[in-house]
C-alpha cells in the first residue's frame, strides 16, 4: 500500500511481546512490589506460567525476583526494575502508534472510498 505509515514493530519490546510477561510488568507499573501469588492470580496463571514469565523478566533485566518468608512460609516478591519500568512504557507508545497508525489508514482508505469489509 503507498502512502501508508510504516507500523515502528521495532520499537515493540520483544521481552514483554509475550501477554504474560506484559500483564506482569503492566500488573507491576502500579505498586512498588506485589508478592508472587497476588499476581498469579491476577494474571490468573498457573504457579509455572508465572515463574517462566518472571524468570524470563529477570533475564531481560526487567524484574526483580527477591525471596523471603513470612513467619515459617516462604514468599516470593517481583518488582519491575527502572529498566522495566522504561521499557514497559516504550512497548505501551509503540502498541499506541500501531493503533494510530492503523486507524488513520482506516480513515483514509474511508475517505478514498476504500471498503472495509472483506
Amino acid at each position: 500500500m503507498t502512502g501508508a505509515p510504516s507500523i515502528p514493530e521495532s520499537s515493540l519490546d520483544a521481552a514483554l511481546h509475550n501477554p504474560t510477561r506484559l500483564a506482569v510488568a503492566a500488573f507491576l507499573s502500579a505498586c512498588a512490589e506485589a508478592e508472587f501469588a497476588v499476581i498469579r492470580d491476577h494474571c490468573q496463571v498457573s504457579d509455572s506460567v508465572l515463574s517462566k514469565a518472571a524468570s524470563a523478566l529477570e533475564t531481560a533485566g526487567y524484574v526483580e525476583i527477591r525471596k523471603g518468608h513470612v513467619g515459617k512460609r516462604p514468599r516470593t516478591w517481583l518488582v519491575l526494575t527502572p529498566n522495566g519500568r522504561e521499557a514497559m512504557a516504550r512497548h505501551v507508545t509503540a502498541l499506541q502508534e500501531i493503533v494510530a497508525a492503523a486507524r488513520s489508514a482506516a480513515c483514509a482508505l474511508g475517505r478514498q472510498g476504500g471498503s472495509s469489509s472483506l
